[in-house]
């Protein structure tokens, strides 16, 4: 007779992210006119997948505040000085997710706690996925999952702007976050 931890274990699978398929985007309203886009090059973490009931899985990432990517080197330096992330004394971004709610077949709302400079606030990603596993050529098991949410920066602390002369702000409040994230079997 198998003991409850044993069914436990036959029922949950680790997954842990594949950083070099992962991608961890952001866009933010800039000069009131267009928006910019950036990415973190640097993500890892893992999912706990619950195989026979999806709700009671858990996610929980970490992201190298210094790995942001914009395109644009100045840019860049920027944001990771104090005035936004502040690298130095804030080295990581994370999430961990707190509930997982099924919408329809593989489109999930996720609910966790997202900290930014060392502030958490409550942040709701809309997910498509898991998608059905699948084995890449070296015999992995992987899934996917895409991900978005939009956050005021100003909850995190992140409140540097300056005033353009025809009105308006440098940078807007809202930053969308996309993430395309493959898992790979542990």
């Amino acid at each position: 007779m198998k003991t409850l931890s044993a069914l436990t274990e036959v029922l949950t699978s680790t997954w842990k992210i594949d950083p070099s398929h992962t991608v961890a985007e952001f866009k933010v309203r800039h000069m009131m006119i267009s928006n910019v886009k950036g990415q973190f090059a640097k993500v890892t973490g893992r999912l706990v997948l619950d195989e026979s009931e999806l709700m009671n899985s858990h996610v929980e990432a970490t992201i190298d505040a210094a790995s942001i990517e914009t395109r644009d080197p100045q840019r860049d330096t920027h944001l990771m000085s104090s005035d936004f992330l502040d690298v130095e004394t804030f080295p990581t971004l994370s999430f961990k997710s707190t509930s997982i709610s099924l919408v329809r077949a593989r489109v999930l709302v996720v609910e966790g706690e997202l900290t930014i400079r060392d502030v958490t606030r409550k942040v709701l990603f809309d997910v498509e996925g898991p998608s059905l596993p699948g084995k890449d050529p070296w015999g992995n098991t992987r899934v996917a999952v895409s991900a978005t949410a939009k956050i005021s920066r100003k909850d995190f602390g992140l409140t540097w702007n300056s005033a353009l002369e025809g009105g308006g702000v440098l940078v807007g409040d809202d930053v969308t976050i996309t993430l395309d994230v493959q898992f790979v079997k542990a």
